[in-house]
């Protein structure tokens, strides 16, 4: 068993795409990358506006944050579905459906809001399909990236992509100044719309690189399929389920982050807007480093060090009495995190066949997500009875827990 699951994750070299070659020089890579920076600062900025435009419409926070509620739900209920989808067709004409799905849907909105016409229910059922679709589209990408960039360079490729939506991310309160700046909130739809108009245009430039697809066996044959190869794959399975837990108590300390910010050491708005992008900074140099920690040390033992050292960040704040202390946990917690996980999305893309790298990804990604709907919900209460130090001690003693049983199992001698 133990050679098997080491075996897997060893890279096989592309004959005709040396390691040496440059990412930058892959055409169908730079397809990718700038049609996905175009789609990650439009869906930024959609994502900003329609809260916004929800909240100036009924004053209601609780509008808000249904809002966000509901764009998690295509993930969490679609994602393995997706899966399937995206492995039967071909991936290059999935993603010019999936943008121009998005696009239509951002014009209709902004018409019927610059009409007046515009209900709640609409902003609802707009946010819930912009998601499913934008979802579609990140599954295609893994698939694609999988199959035009040389097994060699996955962790580098998807180093860039990180480094690429960490950097859009911190420029999530330079975009919402922006779009407070708007002489109409629903201009941020228009355009977001024709951002994807020129993303949907970059896509066509890029070159069909499909495998050859398997015989369809019907919808259901193909899902079973997908979850016969991840439990097949043991090493894959095991660390898939070790991140439900782990994205467990990353979300009881991100629940927490912004309420201990608020109410412990008073921050006001742009001063907590400030702080939070020391998160995105520690992103941006993990994903700067990645690539050379994965050439330097064994991923087993890089992904098993990411756990203990994400319980160490979140055992800072246990003790944080000052900002300085939050900025440090929120800068080693942003840069660990990242290099946790271009580790699992690259081993999940080596050690996946390509015709079945999209069931894979949806399963795995609707399983990310179970643990962190229970985790945010319970740490409100424990909040409540002990306050927000025992959620950061829970997460760190999670993590240190997770750490243990690591160390126990052959995961930790993957190479």
């Amino acid at each position: 068993m133990m050679s098997m699951l080491v075996s897997q994750t060893k890279p096989k070299a592309n004959p005709q795409s040396p390691q040496s070659a440059s990412l930058w020089r892959n055409r169908p890579f730079l397809v990718l990358f700038c049609t996905s920076t175009l789609l990650a600062c439009g869906s930024k900025v959609y994502e900003l506006a329609l809260p916004l435009i929800l909240y100036d419409m009924t004053q209601s926070p609780v509008a808000m944050t249904t809002m966000k509620s509901i764009e998690f739900l295509p993930n969490l209920l679609l994602a393995m579905f997706i899966g399937v989808w995206v492995d039967r067709f071909s991936k290059k004409r999935w993603s010019q459906w999936m943008v121009f799905g998005q696009m239509v849907l951002l014009f209709l909105l902004y018409g019927l809001s610059a009409a007046g016409q515009a209900q709640i229910m609409h902003y609802y059922v707009a946010g819930f399909l912009l998601m499913a679709l934008h979802y579609g589209f990140q599954n295609a990408r893994v698939s694609m990236l999988k199959q035009v960039v040389p097994t060699p360079l996955l962790t580098s490729a998807n180093a860039r992509f990180s480094f690429m939506t960490t950097f859009i991310e911190i420029m999530g309160p330079a975009l919402t100044g922006f779009i407070l700046l708007l002489a109409s909130l629903h201009a941020g739809l228009l355009i977001t719309g024709f951002a994807y108009l020129l993303a949907f245009v970059a896509i066509s430039f890029l070159e069909k690189t499909d495998t050859p697809p398997a015989p369809k066996t019907g919808f259901w044959q193909e899902l079973k399929a997908g979850w016969i190869e991840l439990l097949r794959n043991q090493a894959l399975w095991r660390i898939s389920l070790l991140v439900i837990f782990l994205n467990a108590t990353s979300g009881m300390y991100d629940a927490m982050i912004i309420f201990f910010a608020k109410d412990q050491l008073r921050l006001d708005t742009s001063t907590l807007g400030l702080v939070l992008s020391a998160a995105g900074l520690g992103g941006l140099v993990g994903s700067s480093a990645v690539a050379s920690l994965r050439r330097r040390f064994p991923i087993g033992q890089l992904m098993g060090t990411t756990i203990l050292l994400l319980g160490f960040s979140y055992l800072l704040m246990v003790f944080a009495s000052s900002t300085w202390l939050l900025c440090l946990s929120l800068f080693l917690t942003g840069l660990i995190s990242t290099v946790e996980n271009v580790c699992i999305w690259t081993f999940r893309q080596e050690t996946t066949p390509a015709h079945l790298i999209g069931r894979i990804s949806g399963i795995t990604g609707s399983g990310f997500k179970l643990g962190i709907v229970f985790s945010i919900y319970g740490s409100g209460f424990m909040t409540v009875s002990f306050g927000p130090w025992a959620v950061f001690l829970a997460a760190a003693v999670g993590n240190g827990l997770i750490f243990l049983l690591y160390r126990k199992l052959a995961l930790w001698r993957l190479a």
